[in-house]
């Protein structure tokens, strides 16, 4: 059997891996996207939504990918609410920062779909779905894969873009470490009788961390990431029960609460690797690392993951094959330090602000009503987070 060749392998077609084939498909080099299904749109709302950071915007637009969502599907989040849980409270405004927003609610099977749909009609770019990966091999010259029907394919570059639990990363040899926080992620969404202004809110409580985000018309997204007990005891309620356990945990805050989208439960864990990069091997993505979501950022390191890989391979010299370790040192560089910070900053936050750590209370309290009354700061933060 005749072996493909490549100059880029992208193994994962969610958002980060498709968001880096869309990257590259302008450029000199063949690339070819590994996914074992293609993505469908959900037949209602997703309850899987993202804050979309303007950088972020800017980097889906560059693509060509933002315009051709449908953006009466998304929202601007205009202001921020968070509020401990001894009454602490921390506002951001995007008027206040001098900006337009503070991030943009998507629905993440829209994004995924529009990118999947934009990549198959680049004529540097091979799809092959589906597709699964049985064996890798790496020696100086190439990386190889085998696929499980016996097809074979090698390429200078590797990515792997399949999520925390990647094939790609464990066949490779590089060590994840995870910590799991004993939480899930729970998310639904609402219909709701008040107004959300196009405000976002988050509470530290006891059971947890709980947001609201808003979705257009009279609708909310709502995380809450809680211990799995109480995660459990969330998805087992019938809707009406879900619906004022919900609203009550809010303060009623927008009146009350109806099921749009049921709700499902997902685990949380950090996850740290030892490397993301190997000779003719990166990692983006979930396939690189993963934090709480208490921060929104999750998605947001993925696409400037695959932001930065494609800018270093799209300016790499003609004489430089895409598995250079020139370039890939380049890259690692150029993501560690917001990963870092990231993943070590809503790690500490959530160990401060998790249930057992009562007697800690009155600190992280004072914190956020300390940053509160230092506009400076506040706006600084905003304007990190916006990129």
């Amino acid at each position: 059997m005749q072996t493909q060749c490549f100059d880029v392998i992208v193994v994962g077609g969610g958002l980060a891996g498709a968001s880096l084939a869309v990257a590259l498909g302008g450029s000199r080099l063949s690339i070819a996207l590994f996914e074992a299904r293609p993505p469908q749109r959900p037949t209602d709302w997703d309850a899987r939504v993202y804050a979309v950071s303007p950088a972020n915007i800017g980097f889906l637009s560059d693509l060509g990918v933002w315009q051709r969502l449908d953006q009466g599907r998304t929202c601007a989040v205009h202001d921020m609410e968070i509020y401990g849980d001894l009454g602490a409270r921390l506002d951001f405004s995007a008027y206040g920062a001098g900006v337009t927003e503070l991030a943009r609610i998507v629905e993440s099977a829209a994004m995924q779909c529009e990118l999947w749909e934009t990549v198959q009609r680049l004529p540097n770019v091979t799809v092959l779905c589906p597709a699964h990966p049985q064996a890798l091999a790496i020696d100086d010259n190439a990386a190889r894969l085998t696929l499980s029907d016996g097809r074979q394919v090698e390429a200078s570059l590797i990515v792997a873009a399949d999520g925390a639990n990647s094939w790609v990363r464990t066949a490779a040899g590089i060590d994840a470490r995870f910590t799991p926080y004993g939480e899930s992620g729970v998310v639904a969404n609402f219909r709701i009788s008040g107004s959300h202004l196009n405000k976002a809110y988050q509470w530290f409580r006891p059971d947890g961390v709980l947001a609201w985000l808003p979705l257009p018309g009279n609708m909310i997204s709502m995380v809450w990431s809680t211990p799995e007990e109480h995660a459990a005891e969330l998805v087992g309620l019938d809707a009406a029960q879900l619906c004022e356990r919900v609203a009550a945990a809010g303060s009623h805050r927008l009146g009350t609460l109806e099921v749009v989208t049921p709700a499902a439960a997902f685990p949380l864990r950090l996850m740290r690797v030892a490397h993301t990069t190997l000779p003719r091997l990166a990692l983006i993505g979930d396939a690189a690392h993963a934090i709480h979501p208490l921060s929104g950022h999750g998605i947001n390191l993925g696409f400037q993951d695959a932001a930065v890989l494609a800018r270093t391979l799209s300016g790499a010299a003609s004489s430089q094959d895409a598995g250079d370790p020139a370039l890939l040192r380049r890259y690692a560089r150029a993501r560690a330090e917001e990963v870092a910070l990231l993943q070590y900053t809503t790690h500490g936050l959530q160990r401060l602000f998790r249930p057992q750590n009562a007697p800690l209370a009155a600190f992280r309290n004072l914190g956020l009503n300390l940053t509160n009354r230092l506009p400076v700061l506040r706006n600084s933060l905003v304007r990190y987070a916006l990129g």
